[in-house]
């Protein structure tokens, strides 16, 4: 029987924000992040590495219709934007994929903006934001 190496690719991916599937969305990245610090005692070797807060944040890029729309959500800015819940859900299942849910929650914005090149034939705007959990699922 054959091995089925199949990657997960682009068009697997529904990204839901405030309850609104983002179809004008680019690209998406998050992490997590952990302080660490290497602690010292007797000697010249670290004897531990210890660890402190966990921090979530990413970037998401989407075309300026889809910014326009998170604008008006954010009454003028989506600076006002608090608290949101991306859910990022990638495979199907009916192909026999297994249903990964990545959700990020307490998002919000750290920056807006626009920029236009000449050449363009559309606009994308990133938008980086911080988030206050990340949730894994795989079903």
């Amino acid at each position: 029987m054959p091995f089925d190496s199949r990657e997960y690719e682009w068009p697997d991916i529904t990204i839901v924000i405030g309850n609104r599937d983002i179809t004008g969305i680019r690209s998406i990245k998050y992490k997590e992040k952990m302080e660490a610090e290497a602690m010292y005692a007797k000697g010249r070797n670290p004897q531990s590495i210890q660890t402190g807060n966990i921090s979530y944040e990413g970037e998401i890029a989407v075309t300026q219709s889809e910014y326009e729309a998170l604008v008006k959500a954010g009454n003028g800015s989506v600076l006002k934007l608090r608290n949101l819940t991306a859910v990022i859900g990638y495979g199907n299942p009916s192909n026999g994929d297994a249903m990964i849910t990545d959700t990020l929650k307490g998002i919000q914005f750290t920056e807006g903006g626009k920029e236009f090149k000449q050449g363009d034939k559309f606009t994308e705007i990133t938008l980086p934001f911080l988030a206050t959990r990340l949730i894994n699922q795989v079903q």
